[in-house]
C-alpha cells in the first residue's frame, strides 16, 4: 500500500498531479481544490489512497489524510465507488462535507453529480455519527489554480468525462458556465459544472 508520495510535480491536469519520487512518475487522480494548491517545479507531498481492480491499480492523492479518511469513509455507503467519492469531494471540501453530514442537507449532497435524493438520505444516515471520528486536520495554503496549457473549455470537458459524464452532457454544462463568466480558471469552472449537472439531474 503506498500512503504518501513526496517529490518534483512534473504534470498537473485538472484532474491529476504526476509527481516523481526516486524517478519513477506517479500519477494521482485528486480535486480542483487539491491540485490548485501545487506548483509544477516545486516539491510536494500528497497523501494517497491506492484501489486495486482486475484491471487497473489508480492513486488518489490528498493534501491532508482528514480528505484521504473522508474519501474512505464514503465509499462505506452502498452505491460509492472511488469516483463518486472523488465528485463528492470536489464539490464539497472537507468542512462543507462534515457540515452538510452532520445538519441532515440533503440539498447540498444532492449537488454533487451521481447523487440523488435517496442517496444523500442513505449517506446522512450511514456517515452523520461516523464522520466526526475522522480527525480535523488543515490542508496547505491555497494558491490560484494551476494553468493549463490548452484551452480551459477542453480541459473541463475532458475532466467530466474522465468521471464517467457522457460528452453529450459535459460539453453543454462547460459552455454553459463559460457563458457566464469567461475568466474562470479551469479548477473553478469544474467546481462550477459540476454544480450544473448536479443540479440539471
Amino acid at each position: 500500500m503506498i500512503a504518501s508520495v513526496r517529490g518534483e510535480v512534473l504534470e498537473i491536469g485538472l484532474d491529476h498531479v504526476v509527481l516523481e519520487a526516486a524517478g519513477v512518475g506517479y500519477r494521482l487522480n485528486a480535486t480542483p481544490a487539491t491540485l490548485a494548491g501545487l506548483t509544477r517545479g516545486e516539491e510536494a507531498r500528497l497523501y494517497t489512497a491506492m484501489i486495486v481492480r482486475e484491471d487497473s491499480m489508480t492513486l488518489f492523492g490528498f493534501a491532508d489524510t482528514e480528505a484521504r479518511e473522508l474519501f474512505a469513509l464514503l465509499q462505506t455507503v452502498s452505491g460509492v465507488g472511488p469516483r463518486l467519492a472523488m465528485a463528492v469531494l470536489a464539490v464539497l471540501e472537507p468542512e462543507a462535507l462534515r457540515k452538510a453530514l452532520a445538519e441532515s442537507n440533503i440539498a447540498a449532497l444532492t449537488r454533487v453529480p451521481g447523487i440523488g435524493r435517496r442517496g444523500a438520505e442513505r449517506m446522512v444516515v450511514e456517515l452523520r455519527d461516523k464522520v466526526n471520528l475522522v480527525p480535523v486536520q488543515a490542508g496547505p495554503p491555497g494558491a490560484g489554480p494551476a494553468a493549463m496549457v490548452t484551452p480551459v473549455r477542453d480541459q473541463v470537458v475532458e475532466a467530466l468525462i474522465g468521471l464517467g459524464f457522457p460528452i453529450r452532457q459535459a460539453e453543454p454544462a462547460v459552455d454553459a458556465v463559460l457563458t457566464e463568466d469567461p475568466e474562470l480558471g479551469t479548477s473553478k469552472a469544474l467546481r462550477a459544472a459540476l454544480g450544473l449537472l448536479g443540479k440539471n439531474r
